[in-house]
């Protein structure tokens, strides 16, 4: 794509994100000229950046795929190249692929009050140029795409075996026949140890603490009863609207009733154990409450089928260091190992890294209030998406589109120049995320705080966002200028600290 100098909107990243929210633009607001900016060569975001072995979705495809387009795989719960290929086939159906412009990253994002728009830096192949929009979206999720977490082990240096971090997996790598230690207890490692085990490795998850762990069928049976009775949308409708409700009953069960849910979890696990398996009852459970971190979903059980197979085995201690030939435990015990990979999380980064100036101010992000779960306090013409921390991030994904669409044509259609949201009264602020995993928890002062009350509040609830999207009023706590006015954007006069 030829990138020109000016759009209507500009949307940073082309990953399920980007491309909901291009077929949102061109439905909602078809008169809009807009561009995607990728900062990679490819489609796809996080599909196309993991390539690690067995990478798939934590989310089943009917809630995580996009709403207009069909998920027609057998599986539910879906493996990385799948839906990598579902994405760039629905950017293709709909024409979205011919707006993006790849290796365009967006270094700055600069607004003028006095122009009514944005001027964004970006770094090309070409080298550094200029775009300007009237309207942005911030489409790049919170991953840092440059570099994951690992933490400072001591010792690394003395380690002869090869160190692998997830994100940047090495194609190369050949696990047959090696022992590999996998640190980590998250969705990452979840994958890795059963994947690792089909192709010959003989695994060890080193875990400093226990994970709550859920086996689901791999392919949903409803999905599979409705094929061939009703049209391929109509199917993937009630599939979707079925399994959201699931998922939200089981996390509001979780939450009300934490001790009897944590039972249930763990008693599950115990049953899948049963057989001699190479890892006890108390390596699946957690010493903190089922959601304050994700649960982890293992289709078909494949992690326990690699236990009870002895390809597999849990060891829940501390790393104390590397050694020459793997790592020593915090007990003292050495995981002697050929490969270790660090599946100890990734790194976050509110609104891709991009340095925000509003009317030559800077803007730092996490001391501000998000809108609706995707509007800044202060920030004209602008969103950020954002997605569910507890179901499927497209699903909030899509509502966020859709209401910032509905934005753009309210501010347009009543003649102004640029809005944004401004508290009515002061907040108290309060984390955006509710996760008390690590790679939350070291980002989440540079994330935009939720408050107390509607509209900043920052829901966990897909059926209430729904319900609050389709009757919001675009003009509660927001400030509009019309065109040549002498306005400058500016926040609320006080502001509560925050509140853990």
């Amino acid at each position: 794509m030829q990138l020109k100098d000016h759009y209507d909107v500009i949307v940073v990243g082309a990953g399920l994100s980007g491309i909901d929210a291009g077929y949102r633009l061109q439905t909602m607001c078809p008169d809009k000229d807009y561009a995607i900016l990728e900062s990679r060569a490819e489609i796809g975001g996080t599909w196309n950046l993991f390539t690690y072995p067995g990478v798939r979705s934590d989310s089943d495809m009917y809630t995580l795929g996009f709403p207009f387009e069909p998920w027609r795989g057998r599986k539910a719960i879906a493996d990385g190249e799948d839906i990598l290929q579902y994405v760039k086939d629905t950017a293709a159906k709909y024409g979205i692929d011919e707006r993006i412009a790849f290796e365009h990253k967006v270094i700055a994002a600069d607004w003028s009050s006095k122009d009514a728009q944005w001027t964004l830096q970006l770094q090309t192949p070409d080298g550094p140029r200029q775009v300007t929009t009237h309207y942005l979206y911030l489409c790049s999720g919170y991953y840092n795409y440059d570099h994951g977490y690992t933490p400072d082990f001591p010792g690394v240096a003395d380690f002869t075996g090869q160190l692998i971090h997830p994100q940047f997996w090495p194609q190369d790598f050949d696990p047959k026949g090696k022992r590999v230690v996998v640190i980590g207890s998250g969705a990452t490692a979840m994958t890795l140890v059963p994947a690792l085990a089909d192709r010959g490795a003989q695994v060890t998850m080193l875990q400093r603490s226990p994970t709550y762990v859920l086996s689901m069928p791999g392919s949903d049976p409803l999905a599979l009863a409705l094929r061939g009775k009703v049209s391929a949308q109509r199917a993937f409708d009630i599939v979707r609207m079925k399994n959201a409700v699931q998922t939200l009953g089981f996390y509001k069960f979780t939450r009300k009733a934490p001790n009897v849910a944590a039972k249930v979890i763990i008693k599950q696990a115990k049953a899948q154990l049963m057989g001699g398996a190479n890892a006890t009852e108390a390596d699946f459970t957690p010493r903190y409450k089922p959601w304050d971190q994700r649960v982890c979903i293992v289709p078909n059980g494949d992690l326990f089928r690699a236990l009870r197979a002895k390809k597999a085995s849990i060891v829940t201690d501390t790393v104390d260091s590397f050694v020459p030939e793997g790592v020593r435990t915090g007990s003292g015990k050495v995981l002697e190992a050929d490969a270790v990979v660090t599946a100890t999380g990734l790194s976050m980064l509110a609104g891709g890294g991009i340095t925000v100036t509003v009317d030559d101010h800077a803007v730092d992000l996490g001391d501000r209030h998000i809108y609706r779960g995707l509007m800044i306090e202060g920030l004209p013409n602008a969103a950020m998406c954002v997605g569910y921390t507890n179901a499927s991030w497209t699903l909030r994904a899509d509502l966020s589109s859709r209401y910032f669409c509905t934005f753009i044509n309210y501010v347009d259609g009543h003649g102004y120049a640029f809005g944004y949201p401004k508290p009515s009264q002061p907040l108290q602020s309060h984390p955006a995320l509710d996760l008390t995993s690590g790679y939350v928890q070291r980002a989440m002062a540079e994330f935009p705080k939720q408050g107390h009350i509607s509209p900043w509040l920052m829901r966990q609830s897909y059926f209430k966002d729904r319900a609050e999207f389709k009757k919001a009023d675009v003009t509660h706590d927001m400030v509009f200028a019309l065109p040549g006015e002498n306005h400058r954007p500016e926040r609320a006069a006080a502001q509560d600290p925050v509140l853990a």
